[in-house]
């Protein structure tokens, strides 16, 4: 059976003239991990005047729209019968609060909110609990944090959101606007924040919150955590367990707007900070968990960044839709995904709690 899968609109043009093979590369990338890999023939289409992705597949079962409908630029899936005619399949999302709270922060330099879905969809994609996705509460960990993007993204499927960075602005800048969030959402929560001592020394600020999609949930203590912490990356361990996170989901500092720091200084481009901070993002990860990580290939190597992550312990998963997640973001910056496994005893791994 033919599909045809209508693309979200993206307010970034730059990025919507991307999304259509952007989502054929990830429609591949979700058909090898999650679906058998029944689906073929993917393709971009006209269809009367409108740009689709289309795709052959046995005719889809619940189970495997539940995971098409979490792609992150599908704005509706149609199976294409005869005559041309499209009928509506219906899309449950994993999502579990209103879109605005990925939407409405703005701000220079924040990444798209549809690439930083495809993103996170990636990394859990190439982790070995990719068939869990749909029923796991997984444990996201954002070790450039920034004002939150991943963070907010992580939270809208339901799972638990962890993230570290060292400036003081964007730290308090997501924590004024999370909390403001959650209370004019009427959410219930509970938020804790203040400083870090070790030694009697303050070592970072964090804020912590519980809370859950509803007060039934709350009272049932099914809650989701968000854990922020304003500290270097490099000292990611000292907040978090060894082997605590499923997934490190990390957009580096592109050299443009601004640097990397790290002990030297201004790093201009990424790879100084990844040889510093990535074993202790993989120290991070959970056995089977998977590292994601964006970057400007125009300042930065992607074999060098596959080796520093190897050198790390992590094992990269480069097949040709992963390599076709590299587009263009401007002039200067031309983004790249790459995504590293952490090997181990994955059985054993998956059956803990995310």
């Amino acid at each position: 059976m033919r599909y045809a899968m209508l693309i979200l609109p993206s307010a970034n043009r730059v990025y919507a003239e991307s999304s259509v093979e952007l989502t054929a590369a990830e429609l591949e990338i979700f058909a090898g991990a999650v679906l058998g890999g029944g689906i073929a023939d993917i393709a971009a289409e006209d269809i009367a005047g409108v740009s689709y992705v289309t795709f052959d597949s046995a005719p889809l079962d619940e189970r495997a729209t539940r995971f098409l409908a979490n792609l992150s630029s599908i704005y509706a899936l149609f199976a294409v019968e005869g005559g041309g005619l499209l009928r509506p399949v219906p899309l449950h999302r994993l999502d579990r609060f209103d879109d605005d709270l990925v939407t409405i922060p703005k701000y220079a330099g924040k990444t798209n909110e549809q690439f930083t879905k495809l993103l996170l969809n990636a990394t859990l994609m190439g982790s070995a609990f990719a068939d869990r996705m749909l029923e796991r509460r997984f444990t996201v960990l954002d070790p450039l944090a920034g004002r939150g993007t991943t963070l907010n993204q992580a939270m809208m499927y339901g799972y638990d959101a962890y993230g570290v960075d060292r400036d003081q602005k964007d730290f308090e800048a997501y924590g004024a606007f999370i909390q403001r969030w959650l209370k004019e959402k009427r959410i219930k929560h509970k938020a804790e924040h203040g400083p870090v001592r070790r030694n009697r020394q303050v070592v970072g600020r964090r804020l912590q919150i519980t809370l859950a999609a509803s007060k039934e949930d709350y009272k049932a203590a099914d809650t989701q955590r968000i854990d922020m912490v304003n500290a270097d990356t490099t000292r990611t361990l000292e907040f978090w367990k060894s082997g605590s996170v499923d997934l490190v989901v990390a957009d580096a500092p592109y050299g443009v707007q601004h640097g990397s720091r790290t002990a030297k200084g201004l790093d201009r481009g990424p790879l100084e900070l990844l040889r510093v901070a990535a074993p202790a993002w993989a120290g991070a990860l959970r056995p089977g968990g998977a590292l994601g990580l964006s970057w400007n290939t125009l300042v930065a190597d992607r074999a060098a960044a596959a080796d520093i992550l190897a050198g790390a312990g992590l094992e990269v998963v480069d097949t040709p839709a992963h390599r076709r997640l590299a587009h263009r973001v401007d002039q200067a910056i031309r983004r790249d995904v790459l995504i590293a496994r952490k090997p181990g005893d994955q059985q054993q791994s998956a059956r803990k709690p995310g």
